[in-house]
C-alpha cells in the first residue's frame, strides 16, 4: 500500500521537507496542509491541503479517511493551536507524530531586543511617537490601535479584506526580503526607529533583525510561550 505523509506546513522549512520527501520517497503520498492565510501559496511539491480540519476531532477523522501514516507538524513555531491539534488527533488515532520546530534566534552583539511575552507587552513597551515596523501576522494587528501616537509601517503579502484599524500607518504588500540589504533600505526608506517581531526563527525572516543590527535599530521581540 501507498505511503501517506501529511505535513502541516506553512513555512519555508516545510515546503522544503516536502520536496525532500518526494525525491527519497517517490512512491509516498507527501500532503502538505496549509491555514490558508496566504490567497495565493507558493507551489509545492506534491498534494497541497489548504483549511483548517475542525479540532482535533476532525483532523483525527481526517487521518483515518485518508490512512495518513505519518504526521510531521513543521508549522510556525506560533501555531500553538494546531500543533496541539496535532497531538490530541495522532494520540487518538495512534499515528506517528515527528515535530520539527525551528530553534529560536540568539540575541548577538549589537543586538537591541527587549524581550516581551506577548501581544499586549508589545503594546504597552512602545515609545511615544516613533515609526514602527509592525513585522506580525494580520490578527496580530489590532491591539496596536490603541496606540494612536505611534505611526506604523505593516507589511503582508496579501492586502487585508478590511481596513486596518490603526490611527497612523502605511501599508506595505510586499514579500519580507532575504537580504538583509533589502531589508535596511526599507527600513530607512520608511524612517524605521523600532521594530516589533516575534521569535520565530528560522533564515527566511532573519534578514529585518540583521538591518536592525546594522542601523543599531531597537526591537521589541516576542518570546514563545515556552521560551
Amino acid at each position: 500500500m501507498t505511503e501517506t505523509i501529511l505535513i502541516l506546513g506553512g513555512t519555508k522549512e516545510a515546503a522544503e521537507l516536502a520536496a525532500k520527501m518526494a525525491t527519497a520517497k517517490p512512491s509516498a503520498r507527501i500532503i502538505s496542509s496549509l491555514a490558508g492565510r496566504t490567497r495565493e501559496p507558493k507551489p509545492l511539491v506534491g498534494e497541497m491541503r489548504i483549511g483548517g480540519f475542525g479540532g482535533p476531532e476532525g483532523l483525527a477523522n481526517w487521518l483515518r479517511s485518508e490512512n495518513v501514516d505519518q504526521v510531521i507538524d513543521a508549522t510556525h513555531p506560533f501555531a500553538t493551536q494546531i500543533s496541539s491539534n496535532a497531538k490530541q488527533a495522532c494520540m487518538a488515532t495512534g499515528t506517528p507524530l515527528q515535530v520539527r520546530t525551528r530553534r529560536p534566534w540568539v540575541e548577538r552583539q549589537g543586538d537591541r531586543w527587549q524581550h516581551v511575552g506577548d501581544i499586549g507587552e508589545a503594546v504597552e513597551a512602545l515609545p511615544p511617537n516613533g515609526r514602527i515596523l509592525l513585522a506580525l501576522g494580520s490578527q496580530h494587528i489590532k491591539p496596536f490601535a490603541v496606540r494612536k501616537d505611534v505611526w506604523f509601517l505593516v507589511r503582508m503579502i496579501d492586502a487585508p479584506k478590511t481596513p486596518l484599524s490603526l490611527h497612523n500607518h502605511h501599508l506595505l504588500l510586499e514579500r519580507p526580503s532575504p537580504d538583509w540589504r533589502d531589508e535596511r533600505a526599507m527600513l530607512v526608506k520608511h524612517g524605521i526607529t523600532m521594530i516589533i517581531c516575534r521569535n520565530s526563527g528560522g533564515a527566511g525572516a532573519y534578514a529585518k533583525v540583521e538591518a536592525a543590527r546594522n542601523l543599531d535599530l531597537p526591537i521589541i521581540m516576542i518570546g514563545r510561550a515556552d521560551g
